[in-house]
């Protein structure tokens, strides 16, 4: 079998990093340095389990798109910190895990390992616009962000997602046929029903109502009888339709809710991504070992470094 792709969601993972490894763990000037140990033993983990032969740490350039602000007011407003003189927001980022982001950032890029992303979209718009794009290889997504179940698919290659909700030691595999077992979801079109369920149902942690009075279980029923999105609003419309007066009436007065919302719930699949690297091919030994060994050495990190590489070294050929 070809040797698969890995997405990772370096937000998401370094936040789980963050609050799951001990705040302890400090480099030889005192520094937190939890995160940064967490997400490159995550990452060893993924490559252990996985066997990959190609990797990209995606990235959020902007964690909050104006363009979906425009649309939903509400989005991700409550995580917003501060707001700075240009008019963009500053996410709410606990204070020690900042420097150890950028500290992340300059070991990747000394290790060659790959990075993707994209302006004025979410690091979710890169995860998809990848996934969507690749002709060859099956595709595993690596998040803690529930949404990213609306990527999976089977063609033209396999695209699944290890969902890390219960951290990595728990992180289970979905494709399309788990998420529609999981969500009773029509499994024919898993991946598009899912986001046509979070649009319903909404997601308070970032900031979007859904349709008022219409939870999980009713929009799942709902796509899983009438096949798709378009067709439920359809049939909303229809005075003849075998729909519940009281599912028409509130479908009927989210309508506007659901035009806005589309965009903003799902993943895009043609944001401009640009790659740190030439190519995404995973590199089985440091691009500048140097540089890797002093500042894994100056981090306090090596022990974390050295797992990663034993990881690289035990890759099949």
């Amino acid at each position: 079998m070809t040797a698969p792709m890995l997405l990772l969601d370096g937000a998401s993972m370094w936040f789980r990093s963050y609050f799951g490894v001990p705040s302890s763990i400090t480099a030889p000037d005192g520094r937190p340095v939890n995160a940064v140990r967490g997400f490159f033993d995550s990452v060893a983990t993924l490559i252990t389990r996985q066997s990959p032969g190609r990797l990209v740490v995606c990235l959020d350039l902007d964690w909050r798109p104006q363009w979906r602000v425009d649309r939903i007011p509400s989005y991700k407003a409550h995580r917003v910190a501060e707001e700075v003189p240009d008019g963009s927001d500053i996410e709410e980022v606990p204070d020690e895990l900042s420097p150890q982001v950028e500290m992340i950032a300059e070991l990747l890029d000394a290790f060659g390992i790959t990075t993707g992303g994209a302006p004025d979209f979410e690091a979710d718009d890169v995860l998809g616009t990848l996934a969507a794009a690749e002709q060859r290889d099956p595709v595993i997504v690596v998040s803690g962000d529930r949404d990213l179940l609306q990527v999976v698919a089977d063609q033209p290659v396999p695209v699944s997602v290890l969902y890390l909700g219960q951290g990595l030691a728990k992180a289970t595999l979905f494709g399309p046929a788990e998420v529609a077992q999981r969500y009773s979801l029509p499994p024919e079109r898993a991946g598009a029903a899912y986001a046509e369920m979070a649009l319903l149902r909404g997601d308070p942690s970032d900031g979007l109502p859904g349709v008022v009075g219409i939870g999980e279980k009713t929009a799942a029923g709902l796509l899983t009888q009438y096949g798709s999105l378009a067709a439920v609003l359809a049939a909303a419309a229809d005075p003849g339709s075998p729909m519940a007066k009281g599912v028409r009436a509130k479908l009927q007065a989210g309508q506007d809710y659901i035009e806005a919302a589309g965009p903003v719930v799902r993943v895009a699949t043609d944001a401009p991504v640009t790659l740190s690297t030439p190519s995404d091919t995973l590199p089985r030994v440091a691009a500048d070992p140097a540089r890797v060994a002093e500042l894994a050495e100056r981090l306090g990190v090596a022990s974390s470094i050295a797992r990663l590489q034993r990881a690289l070294d035990a890759l099949p050929d």
